[in-house]
Order: structure tokens, then sequence, then C-alpha cells
């Protein structure tokens, strides 16, 4: 297999140059980060899970030393990023608050309240969420969790949960879980309806099938890195519906404000007047975040962010000596709480503006990417760099937002898909091997943007061609290491990776996972086997199951009818048969875990009418292959 290349003469200068045009000087982050540490991450910051099996580590992710420059391989930007990231441990953000950071890809908070402690945002899966409380705990008592804050819609906020509460204390009321309205269904719409193709992308979007260092995975710009451990989702007791609630929580009291459709479909902030403390979740950290995430999701609402920013701004920072966020590190005083929300609003603002001014002007989304950029007023601020969200990236997201995928040029409205486009294509220019002479030379004179557009062609044609994969592999490998966001970073030497040794079976992260399909209500959990019904299977093979589930008690009709699978409340007199068990049962049945005959056999369900029926219902839902091609066709 090819090893990672050295970075080109053209690569070197492009970082060099940029490393010329920086503020490096300017280190407050370096102290704030610092600022208010208690202990370092135990046993090196290496997590296990209950096998063995390492789901984090910390060395493998942090591989920039604090205080080193950085090698040609790594955007000097990026790897400024990196060496704050690695700095891990236990800290206390004010006095009654702190966090575990360097653990997983988010931060773990507790909060401490008369009651005991309340967790914010437990990590992206349980083990890493057990490791923090266990290392808060070591140095500041034994407090029982009596409350777990889910400031949005994103794995990495909740799936940890198991890892720090039992459902039956959680069941029995003795701790609460509070969500912003509308988590559940955001959080199974991203995660679970398009959650295959979305944890598939997610591998390569953080780069975690790429060993760290600097010609590998450097990060993803928001955190180090994803664990691999059990992911799990415990649904909220208490959903907050308003801006301006008020909530006690183990004897304190929390305000939120809502804030819908920004970096999440279901986020919120909160304030906590005792400790003069404001959380703005994800939607104010220390990057440019993304309108557009590229792993997949639906499209963010960059004006509704912006407003959002502005009003916590209004209602808090007169009052607030301490910002923090489930990333990065907190920005202590009234003026660094300030000038970071006012940056970070008139960011996205000024995105949105300037998108929607090219779009009216009549440039396409391409065109209107390659000519907006940030001015320098807010280009040459830290928390404005793309390090997880681009500029590029986020334009295009905000022209599609109100514009749709069609720029509006006939040619565009029917286009071939990549294969038999890429045969033509691959034709017209002569063949392979003229593309890849023509290729290799527009390679050498570091013009990889448009060899990596190139040469894709000549793969999609022929997948077996090694000296075309070879060209764009060490292509991918040159625009990783010129990018400054960690998550372009990611799709390009994952990229290579894939190229050069093919889709392999690696530990990554499933943000589709047993625990969160289960806590699906039954409603949305037929939805998704609606998305799993194989067309050709079912067409003409026409059934109606009825359901009766206990524990919620809720009965519907499943019907497959023209090849598309639909249900509604209630049960149907002439179905071909009535299903009665429980909702996890229910989920066994239709994921292929038991079969139906078992399931009988061990009185878990019972069946009025044709069993057959359900096996064939069964037997038309996909599982769907999780290591699909994604750089090759």
């Amino acid at each position: 297999m090819s090893d990672h290349k050295p970075a080109s003469r053209h690569t070197a200068e492009v970082n060099a140059a940029l490393g010329r045009e920086l503020p490096f000087d300017d280190t407050q982050d370096f102290e704030d980060s610092h600022r208010g540490f208690i202990a370092p991450l135990p046993n090196g910051g290496v997590i296990k899970d209950d096998d063995g099996n390492v789901v984090w580590d910390f060395n493998d992710k942090a591989q920039a030393q604090e205080g080193t420059d950085a090698p040609d391989t790594v955007n000097p930007s990026l790897w400024r990023m990196v060496q704050l990231l690695g700095i891990g441990g236990l800290f206390e953000v004010t006095e009654g608050i702190y966090q575990v950071r360097g653990a997983d890809l988010s931060n773990i908070t507790f909060i401490e309240v008369p009651d005991g402690v309340v967790v914010m945002d437990p990590c992206l899966s349980a083990e890493p969420a057990r490791f923090g409380l266990d290392l808060y705990r070591e140095h500041r008592g034994d407090r029982p969790v009596v409350g777990v804050i889910y400031t949005h819609s994103h794995t990495d906020h909740y799936g940890g949960v198991r890892g720090i509460v039992d459902e039956v204390d959680v069941v029995a009321g003795k701790v609460q879980i509070v969500a912003p309205e509308g988590f559940v269904k955001a959080t199974l719409d991203e995660f679970v309806i398009g959650g295959n193709a979305c944890s598939r992308r997610t591998s390569l979007q953080y780069g975690s099938l790429v060993k760290g260092g600097p010609t590998g995975t450097m990060t993803a710009g928001l955190g180090l890195g994803t664990s691999t451990g059990w992911t799990t989702l415990i649904q909220p007791t208490v959903d907050i519906t308003e801006t301006g609630q008020k909530l006690n929580i183990g004897g304190l009291e929390f305000e939120f404000q809502l804030a819908p459709d920004s970096e999440a479909p279901s986020e919120m902030f909160f304030y906590i007047e005792q400790y003069r403390a404001f959380c703005p979740a994800e939607d104010a950290t220390h990057t440019q975040h993304n309108l557009y995430t590229l792993r997949g999701a639906k499209i963010r609402d960059a004006l509704a962010w912006s407003k959002h920013i502005k009003d916590a701004r209004l209602r808090y920072a007169d009052k607030t000596d301490v910002m923090f966020a489930p990333h990065h590190w907190p920005s202590w005083g009234k003026d660094a709480v300030v000038k970071q929300l006012k940056l970070t609003q008139a960011m996205y603002k000024h995105l949105h503006d300037q998108t929607m001014h090219a779009a009216n002007a009549g440039y396409t989304m391409l065109e209107a990417a390659e000519r907006i950029q940030l001015p320098t007023s807010l280009a040459h601020e830290w928390i404005t760099r793309g390090y997880y969200g681009t500029t590029s990236h986020n334009v295009k997201s905000i022209w599609a937002f109100y514009l749709g995928w069609y720029s509006g040029n006939p040619a565009q409205l029917w286009e071939l898909p990549p294969e038999p486009a890429a045969s033509r294509y691959v034709e017209f220019m002569g063949g392979a091997d003229a593309v890849l002479e023509k290729a290799q030379r527009t390679f050498d004179e570091g013009d990889y943007r448009w060899t990596a557009q190139v040469v894709n062609h000549v793969v999609f044609d022929d997948p077996t061609n090694e000296r075309a994969k070879a060209l764009l592999a060490d292509t991918y490998e040159q625009l990783g290491y010129q990018a400054e966001a960690g998550t372009w970073r990611g799709w390009f030497v994952s990229g290579a990776k894939e190229l050069r040794e093919g889709v392999q079976d690696l530990p990554t992260v499933d943000l589709q996972s047993a625990d969160t399909i289960n806590a699906m209500p039954v409603d949305m959990f037929l939805d998704y086997l609606a998305i799993r019904l194989n067309a050709e299977k079912a067409d003409g093979n026409d059934l109606t199951v009825n359901l009766k589930v206990t524990d919620p008690e809720v009965e519907y009709a499943v019907v497959v009818e023209h090849a598309t699978l639909d249900y509604e409340p209630g049960n149907l007199p002439d179905a071909d048969a009535t299903v009665t068990l429980d909702r996890p049962a229910l989920s066994d049945l239709m994921t292929g875990t038991s079969t139906i005959a078992q399931m009988v056999d061990d009185g878990r369900v019972t069946v009025d009418g044709d069993s057959g029926a359900v096996e064939r219902l069964a037997g038309m839902l996909d599982e769907f292959e999780f290591w699909f091609n994604i750089v090759t066709p």
C-alpha cells in the first residue's frame, strides 16, 4: 500500500503564506484554554469499553504539541487549533461549573446544584461520559446526577447519557432530562431516517478511518475527533417550549432561550443567574461553524442563527461573567463575551446577506461561493476561521437553502449520473491515458482542484485504473494538507486512503444505534420502516398487518400497497394478521434480530391470522450496507 506523500512545493508555499497572514502572536486562546486547570485525563486519555476495546485515545488525536511550528503537511491555522484542542483534562469554568475536555468530540459539563450535579451534553458515547463523570467526582465528590441537559439534537450532546444515569432513576423522577421542544423528532430525522448514509459519511468527515498525525487526520476542528463507544438515548422528561422559560433543577434555577433552526433544528441556550454564566450551546464556538454539515443534514438557517445570537447578547451579555459551550474553551469577562457574540452574529449575517445579494444579482451557487469572502475585520479573527465550517461551503448552503439544487442553467436540469457521465467525459477528452497525462501536468503545477475534478472522471469510468486512483489519491492528499478546516482535511485524507487501500471495515461512530432506534415513537419507527421497504419486492405483494403495541398502548394498521408502506391509526377489520407485542419486540422483529416464529414461541408476540404475512412484511425490508463506496463508483 502507498504511504503518505510529503507536502509538495506548492502546498508548502500556500501554508507558509497563510502563516505570514494571520495574527499568531495573539495567544489569548491558549491562556483561556489553560485557565481553571484541575487535573489531566487519567490513563493518558485512553478510554475502553467493557470488552477492553479502545473507544477513545487522546494521544492519537492530540497530534500537535503546544509551542511547535506547523509542518508543511498541515495548514498552520489548523495546527494552532489542534494545539488548543489538545489542552485536555478537568477544568473549573467558574466556582460551581466544571468541564472535562479532550475526552470526546464534545465537552461534558458539570453544574453543581444543591441536590447534586446537573450534567450538560454527556458526550457522543457512554464510555467517555462515564470517564468524565468519574474524573469530576474524583476531585469534586460523589455528587448524584439529578439532571441532564441536552442543548440540542446532535448525537455528541446526548449519546453518552446511559454512561452517567440509569433510566430507572429517570422513570422514577430522580433525574430530570431537559431538552428543547422538537428534540426527539429532530434527532431521529437526522440520525435514523438518514442514519446509515450519515454515519458512513461521518467516518470520512471526521477522518476516523485515518490515523492522526501530520500526514493524517488533524482533529475535526470542533473537537479532537469522535469516540466509537456505545451511543445511547434516553428521551427527555422536560421540554423547553419558550424563550425565557425558567426551570428549577436540583435546587438551582436555569433560564432558557430557544434557538430553533440554528446549528440544529432543535437547540437552546441557557443562563444561570447564580453563577452569572451563559451557555450558547453550539451557536457560538471558536470557529466558523457549518451551515451545512458535510456528513449530511438539513441546511441550517444562517439568518435565524444570527438573530438568535443577537437576542442572546441583548438578553444576557450585560450580566454574564463567563460564557461556556459544549465545544472549545470558555470566554471570561463581559468584554470578551460581547466580542465573541458580536463577531459570531456578524459573520453569519454577512454570509447570509452577501450570498443572497449575489444570488439576486444572477450568480449561481458555485459562482457565489468563489466570489464571497469575509471582510478582513472578520477574517482575521480566530473565532471566524473555518476549522469546522468554511466560507466556501457555507455560501453554497445559504444559496441552496433559498433556491435549491438547480442553478437555472438548462444543461444542469437533467444531467447524467456520475458513472455514465464519466465515461463520456473520458471519451471526449481522448481516453484515460490522455486525460492522465494532462492531469499529471496540472498536478505538478499545483492546480489540485482541477486535477481532482478531471481525474475523478477517469476513476468513475474505470475504478480498476490504478494509475488514476494513485494520482487522485495524491491530489486529495495535497488538498488535505492545505485545508484549514479539520472536516475538509478529514474528507480529503480519508478519500486518499480509500483510493489506495479500498473500503475497509474499521471502528467508527454509528449514529443510527439500536438504542436510538428503540427510542423512536411507534409512528416514527413505521416511517423508518417505509424507507427500508424494497419497492421491487413489494410490487404486487400487497398486505395489511395490524399492530397492537403495548407500553405504550397504541394501535396502527400497516398497509403495503403500490409498492409503498404506509400506516394509519387503529386496526383494520380485513387485515391479513393482527400482531400484539411490546415496543422492544417490534424493533427486534422488524430489524431481523428475531423471527416471528421465535418470538411466538418465546411468548413475546401473539398473532391472530396469517403469520406468513408478517414474515413477508419483514422480508420486504432491506438492511442497508454501511460500507458503501463514496470516492469510487
